[in-house]
Order: C-alpha cells, then structure tokens, then sequence
C-alpha cells in the first residue's frame, strides 16, 4: 500500500510541476489567494491526521499543500497571474483563517480535518469564480494528479476514521467538480478567456 501512496503522489507532484511550468510561461493564470490558501489547510490536515498516528496513508494529502505552495511561489514569475482582491476573495480569505486559528485553539485532529476542509473549501471560491469568468485560465487536466493522489490515499488509509480520510475525500471531491466545472464553462463560454 505505501508504494500506491508513493506513486499517488509522485502523479499528483508530475501534475502540479506541468501546472508551475504553464504558471510561468502565463498559460494559466492562477488565483494566488487560493494558492496560498490551498498550501495552508492540507498541511494542517497533514498534521492532524499524524497525530492520530497516520504516516504513509497521509503523503497526498501533504503533497496536496506542497505543490499548491510552489503554485503560489511560481505565480509571482507570472505577471499574468490572478492578484485581484475583491469582497468574495476577502470574506473567503477571512473565513479560512478563522477556521485556521479554531483549529489552533482547539487543537482536536477531527475538529482540524474538519475546519481545514472548510477553510480549503472556501479558499477555492475565487478559483471557481475566476473560472467562470475566464475559463481558459485553468486547464482541466492538471486537476487529474490530484483527483488519482487522494484516491490513492482512500485506498491505503490504515483505517476509516474521520481525521484518517475525510481531507483525502474532500480533495477527490474537490479535483472532480474543478475538472468538470473547468470543462463546463470552457465549453459553453467559447470566446477568449478575459482576465476578470
């Protein structure tokens, strides 16, 4: 099981460097707020389910915070990428960090999956309103890693307990509907991506 975990996330990190390669050549154009924020609640996670004693099983979700981090730190190569901050990117950026400091408070790994997943959740709105509003700054496919990572996670978790697989179920939720929301609205807005 540790090698399905091994391959998951050497995928999901094959698929995140193709994502920082299009990120500095300004083919996709990512929104740095839910980068960063995506770097954060999966480390999080990370730690929380090690708490409870998980090691192997818990490798894409750590990868799933890793990557997005270099996403982030590649993004400022990309004059392109998205920096905008409007009402929704605050209001989402301040929920998560709420989310973050109970978390801190409280320091129980279900109630940190928990709000680590809502944090995460809410970091990802601008990406889907950034989507809708200009589709072709996102690639479909680059989401696939991720989706093949955190299932391998599901499959090799030692137990099903909540803070052992509710991040890795969240992510395979997660990179499904951004690949067909990315698919959708690329499909049904057939004009040139404008940056919104």
């Amino acid at each position: 099981m540790n090698l399905l975990v091994f391959a998951g996330a050497c995928v999901s990190v094959a698929f995140s460097c193709s994502y920082i390669v299009s990120t500095i050549k300004g083919t996709v154009k990512p929104n740095r707020i839910t980068w960063l924020l995506w770097a954060v609640s999966p480390m999080i996670a990370t730690f929380a389910a090690l708490s409870t004693g998980v090691s192997w099983s818990i490798l894409p979700v750590f990868t799933a915070g890793f990557m997005p981090l270099l996403v982030f730190l590649a993004s400022f190569l990309n004059k392109g990428s998205y920096w905008k901050i409007g009402p929704v990117d605050w209001c989402c950026g301040a929920l998560s960090i709420i989310a973050l400091v109970l978390w801190a408070i409280t320091k129980e790994p279900n109630l940190a999956v928990m709000l680590s997943i809502l944090s995460d959740g809410l970091a990802a709105l601008p990406t889907y309103i950034k989507i809708f509003k200009a589709p072709r700054t996102e690639r479909a496919y680059y989401y696939l890693g991720g989706l093949f990572s955190a299932t391998t996670s599901l499959v090799a978790a030692p137990n099903h307990h909540f803070a052992t697989i509710a991040f890795a179920v969240y992510l395979v939720c997660l990179d499904a509907s951004l690949m067909v929301f990315i698919t959708a609205c690329t499909h049904l807005r057939r004009d040139p991506a404008v940056e919104a």
